[in-house]
């Protein structure tokens, strides 16, 4: 526990400022990528959501990161550089199908992790990024349910698995 002029910053607290950089670093460049390849409307709307959303995420994450002196990354993750390798390669119906698939399960991943930390957080400033990062993983999860792409027995079957056994994009990174 680190003491800030915001509170106690927990390593859970840290660990959440760095995987929402992270997941907007790989989730951008996926809902550019939606933007220019379109297969519909709603995937396009999903996409354009998700720049959107994440372009204001990132400018207040670096703003959180520097009041509590938290390095951010600069890139994805090699996983997050796979799963976009693998929405590049997909074509035509695999293409929205992975889309809307992959990105309403690392949406509804971020989204617990943000509840549990949001929850417990005693910092304020970590309680108010997770807020309204909560509200935007939420309406991304919205978006992409909207194509009519996503698989709800996949995400059922996620969601009663235990939070070991569900699979985590970033190694929780360790405090300095």
């Amino acid at each position: 526990m680190v003491s800030t002029p915001w509170g106690p910053l927990s390593t859970a607290d840290r660990d959440l400022v760095v995987q929402v950089e992270l997941d907007g670093l790989w989730e951008t460049t996926a809902g550019r990528q939606a933007i220019d390849r379109a297969p519909t409307k709603a995937v396009k709307e999903a996409g354009d959501q998700l720049v959107a959303g994440h372009t204001d995420l990132d400018k207040r994450v670096r703003t959180v990161a520097a009041d509590l002196a938290i390095v951010l990354p600069t890139q994805p993750t090699a996983e997050q550089q796979g799963l976009l390798a693998q929405l590049t390669a997909a074509q035509d119906g695999e293409y929205r199908t992975l889309f809307a698939n992959l990105l309403r399960e690392e949406h509804g991943r971020i989204f617990q992790q943000l509840a549990q930390v949001r929850s417990s957080t005693r910092n304020t400033l970590v309680r108010d990024l997770a807020t309204v990062a909560n509200r935007t993983e939420l309406g991304h999860i919205s978006a992409l349910e909207r194509t009519g792409y996503v698989d709800f027995d996949a995400v059922a079957r996620g969601a009663t698995a235990s939070p070991a056994a569900i699979p985590t994009v970033l190694p929780v990174p360790s405090s300095p």
